[in-house]
Formats: structure tokens, sequence, C-alpha cells
């Protein structure tokens, strides 16, 4: 996804993979020098799954408020990341960093984590395992709703 071609305000439909991770597996890959994991060009979802109903790929899956992974933002830029998705507003250090690295914040749609499901046509755990919900993973989506709130040129929705 070229993501420096969009625009704070643009809605987008996703098809791709997706990297699920919350604060509890950014503290711990901040404890790495080189990261365990290609995130080169990855979207970040932060995002815990609830727990997989047995007819279902995943559990239901809604957006984490954002704001508290602020501080390992820059961390996932250097790892390579192009993008993070989740809810809520984020810091004027978070629109410095999407400027300084082409990078975006999406939002993704809060409340409807039972239908963002129904998006996901994949999911894989990848590290972490012991964290549950708050482990990587690894999804593939369809069709997944995301609105740009902060472009790769630190301009933001909130502005």
């Amino acid at each position: 996804m070229n993501v420096e071609k969009l625009k704070a305000g643009d809605s987008i439909h996703y098809d791709g993979e997706m990297i699920i991770m919350r604060d509890a597996a950014q503290k711990r890959l901040s404890q790495f020098h080189d990261c365990p994991l290609d995130l080169k060009d990855k979207l970040v979802f932060y995002a815990g799954p609830a727990k997989t109903p047995s007819d279902s790929i995943i559990g239901a899956i809604g957006p984490t408020t954002s704001a508290r992974m602020d501080k390992y933002l820059e961390m996932l830029f250097n790892f390579g990341i192009k993008a993070t998705i989740g809810k809520g507003e984020r810091s004027d250090l978070v629109k410095k960093l999407c400027g300084k690295y082409d990078g975006v914040y999406f939002l993704a749609p809060s409340g409807g984590a039972a239908a963002l499901s129904q998006s996901v046509i994949n999911h894989e755990i990848l590290l972490f395992e012991e964290l549950q919900s708050e482990a990587i993973q690894k999804i593939i989506v369809k069709d997944f709703p995301l609105i740009v709130a902060i472009d790769s040129k630190g301009h933001s929705i909130w502005d």
C-alpha cells in the first residue's frame, strides 16, 4: 500500500496483511536491538481479539485506544512499519513522526468489533503467545474499513 498518497480524512477499504500488536508486546519488542519479525511496510493494528468461537477465524476484534502506544511509535517506524491502526486522537509527537517517516495513522470503526471480525480471512499468532490476546498476531483482511486520521505529511483530521 502506498500510504504516502493518502490524505487526512480519506477513507479506504483495505485488503491485505495487518500485524496485531498492543502495548505489552511493544514493550517486549523495545528490548530487542533488531526486530525478531519482518515488519517492513506492515500495518500495525492496535487491537486485542476476543476469544475465538469454534466456528470462526477470530473473535470480535476492535481497535484499542492508541494514545498509550505513542511512546513506542518511533521504534515501530524504525522497524519499518508504514502505518498504525487504532482509535482516538494521537499526540503531536505522532504527527511529527508520521511526517518524519512518511507513515500514517488510520482509525478503524470502534463499537463494531464483531462486524470487523467478519473481514478477517486468516489469523495466526506470530510471537509472545503467552501474552494471549496481547500476543503479536497476523491477520489477513478483506474490505476492512479505515479512515486516515494522520497522513504522511503529519496533517490530522483534528487540526
